[in-house]
């Protein structure tokens, strides 16, 4: 006689199930844009032809179908990247402003490079300064939390005649540009130590020894001290600078000396980028 088991049945724990994988993250390749790219390639390939180029010849060279490279090719000259010129392609005013940009960009860099350089070995902020257009233009300062900068309290392009920047930079001027600069920001005092009046800064500037540094004291803002070197390529008047409190006052001529020595190893790369 067979019999029935009336026991409950058991319940079993189902296993973990697996998870499906994280599907894996598409190659850097999938997020290019293949017509960006192929622009980038013909505008790469007409730059290397000086004389132009025309689109059959740029085809066969960057290996595009022609139809793709006559396509790219009027939207470049549409955008103004490339220009035509009797079946000829050259590069365009578009792309002739973004290569100016980039040099300009690296004659930056190669003035921060060198300030920031001097900075450390000088242990003090330093200023690089051009004179253009009748106007002081400080254009780059390198400086530290250690050795900060002087704060420009006083616009450094009307107060020339206070700071050891803007005398270099008049230093090296014509007489008739120092009066004409004079004329436009007026000599007033700063501080209590500013020369006082337009003949007693232009008997300074005239005693000044030529491509000599120039140095000024507590002129400009009280507690500091200030030395210039200049720098002259051609017509355009350039200075380099530091900066000392005053109570490392005696540092100033030594430190100016090194900045002068640190500087003749680098004054070819520094005059390329007298423009900047």
């Amino acid at each position: 006689m067979a019999t029935t088991g009336t026991g409950s049945a058991q319940l079993t724990a189902v296993p973990p199930q697996p998870r499906s994988p994280t599907p894996p993250a598409p190659p850097p390749t999938a997020t290019l844009i293949g017509s960006v790219q192929r622009a980038m390639r013909l505008l790469e390939t007409v730059a290397g032809h000086g004389y132009g180029a025309p689109a059959k010849q740029l085809a066969r060279e960057t290996g595009l179908a022609l139809p793709t490279t006559y396509h790219l090719l009027r939207t470049l000259v549409h955008e103004g990247y490339l220009r035509r010129d009797k079946g000829l392609f050259f590069l365009g005013e578009a792309a002739e402003r973004l290569s100016s940009s980039g040099a300009e960009q690296k004659r930056r860099s190669t003035v921060a490079d060198a300030l920031a350089r001097w900075r450390d070995a000088i242990g003090a902020p330093v200023y690089y300064a051009v004179y253009r257009e009748g106007e002081i233009d400080v254009v780059c300062v390198s400086d530290t939390p250690a050795h900060p900068a002087v704060e420009e309290w006083a616009d450094f392009r009307e107060t020339g005649h206070a700071h050891a920047i803007g005398q270099c930079l008049l230093s090296q001027l014509d007489e008739d540009a120092r009066r004409d600069h004079l004329d436009r920001h007026p000599v007033r005092s700063v501080t209590p130590y500013t020369v006082r009046d337009d003949h007693s800064l232009l008997r300074r500037l005239e005693r000044t020894r030529r491509m000599g540094p120039v140095m000024e004291r507590q002129e400009y803002v009280l507690g500091t001290v200030c030395a210039a070197i200049p720098v002259t390529v051609g017509s355009v008047a350039a200075s380099v600078a530091i900066s000392l409190p005053t109570h490392q006052a005696d540092r100033l001529v030594p430190a100016t000396q090194r900045l002068q020595a640190e500087m003749e190893c680098f004054v070819g790369s520094l005059t390329l980028s007298i423009s900047i």
